[in-house]
């Protein structure tokens, strides 16, 4: 697959790049495992020689003298000879770009917790020593998410802050996603492209596999996924044990749990039959694989909590993979296609109201945007969206057919939010349903 998208972060990386010619810049890369931040960061870079650094599990002095070819390689020059340690080398390349402007890519930079820990508070030190006369951009990233927020916004760690710039790199949107299955299958349909935003959730290296493979339908990303030597398979496991650690049992049966509909607490603890506070929180704030969601205007933060896995790819990988990894375990992969398209519909139809909440954040007319219901359970809206600046107001129904919208129950839903909030006085309120046929 050609590079797609991420116009916008290169040009911000070529201008920290041009930024560092005049001051020493210190940018961070973080975003989820497979989401393209190495790709990215070679591709800004592609036109003149960077040097990089990858953090491998192995001894310290094996990767300093990885680093010392590179150096020697990359620029031309004889470095300080063999060494030992990481902080010899960062600190010869920060007193070079004193008198040169380099680039530095230190790539899965979480590892150095492992190869010696010492390595961040050395950088401090270095850093702190040079920044204010060198001429170094320094990039930074890692495939561990929660070890990369530790490492920079942990207050107890010596590199808290010492960035000048943190990148967060996203799934592709919407409109990406419709580019590129124009350009590999020109006659897809919508439910084609719902199927790759459901499957992938814009993931770069999922979308990558697939679009690879020649799977640009639902039926033929399925087979894709689903089948004996797939990489799809054990993904889940793959990027969250790590993550995750010795507990990652009972956040699989937290997520499992979500990804079955369960998504009050009493509900996910009833499945997992223990209290489960304190999980729920590492899992929305520290690993970022949940959100706490609650009724737009909802005046009390503990009330009307509903919990969501906000990745599609790990939502459909504990809806479908893990829940039926028996059937993996015997080969049946063909049940399991069964599986996913008989619940595909129902599963198909909240991915849809996804997508479209994307697709509003991304035409930037709204100035908020969330969903409502009532503590009763009788009356839910699937995006109510407020332009405060012109005082106007959305009501939105979202089904995969049009015919099964009822605009008239919407208004009804629409009259019982605007009692229960006392919202929208004054207000333009508008209706509208969404379908597939408005991909």
């Amino acid at each position: 697959m050609k590079f797609f998208d991420r116009t916008k972060e290169i040009a911000s990386l070529r201008e920290i790049r041009e930024m560092a010619k005049n001051n020493a810049q210190f940018t961070v890369v973080t975003g989820r495992r497979r989401i393209g931040k190495t790709f990215l960061i070679w591709k800004a870079y592609e036109d003149e020689p960077i040097l990089y650094f990858f953090v491998a599990r192995k001894a310290e002095s094996d990767l300093c003298e990885d680093y010392r070819l590179e150096i020697e390689n990359k620029l031309g020059i004889p470095t300080i000879g063999r060494t030992e340690h990481f902080a010899d080398i960062f600190e010869f390349l920060m007193k070079l770009s004193i008198e040169r402007p380099i680039t530095l890519f230190i790539d899965e930079f979480q590892e150095f917790f492992r190869v010696n820990k010492s390595v961040y508070s050395d950088m401090q030190r270095i850093w702190d020593m040079y920044s204010q006369k060198a001429h170094i951009n320094l990039i930074v990233c890692g495939s561990i998410y929660s070890m990369m927020t530790k490492i920079f916004k942990d207050k107890k760690e010596p590199l808290y802050n010492r960035q000048t710039r943190l990148m967060t790199v996203r799934p592709f949107t919407p409109a990406v996603l419709k580019e590129i299955l124009t350009d590999y299958n020109t006659s897809y349909t919508a439910e084609d492209l719902l199927a790759l935003y459901s499957f992938t959730g814009g993931v770069a290296k999922y979308v990558q596999l697939l679009i690879d493979a020649g799977a640009t339908t639902k039926e033929r990303m399925l087979d894709q996924i689903v089948k004996g030597d797939s990489i799809f398979l054990g993904e889940g496991k793959a990027i969250l044990i790590e993550e995750f650690g010795k507990d990652y049992g009972i956040y699989f049966s937290i997520l499992s749990a979500i990804a079955r509909g369960k998504t009050s607490r009493s509900e996910i603890e009833n499945v997992v039959g223990r209290e489960i506070g304190g999980y729920l929180t590492k899992l929305e704030n520290e690993y970022e694989v949940i959100a706490k969601k609650q009724p737009l205007f909802e005046k009390s933060s503990t009330k009307n909590v509903r919990y969501t896995i906000e990745d599609n790819f790990f939502m459909f990988w504990f809806r479908f993979i893990y829940k039926y990894s028996y059937m993996l375990e015997i080969e049946n992969y063909e049940s399991l296609k069964t599986i996913i398209n008989r619940d595909y519909e129902t599963f198909s139809g909240l991915m849809l109201e996804r997508y479209f909440r994307r697709v509003l954040i991304e035409h930037q007319i709204y100035t908020r945007i969330g969903g409502w219901w009532d503590r009763k359970g009788e009356n839910e809206i699937d995006i109510v969206a407020e332009n405060e600046l012109n005082n106007k107001a959305t009501f939105f129904e979202i089904k995969r057919k049009s015919a099964n919208i009822d605009m008239e129950v919407l208004k009804q839903k629409a009259a019982a939010f605007l009692r229960a909030t006392g919202e929208f006085k004054g207000y333009d309120i508008s209706y509208k349903d969404l379908s597939m046929e408005d991909m």
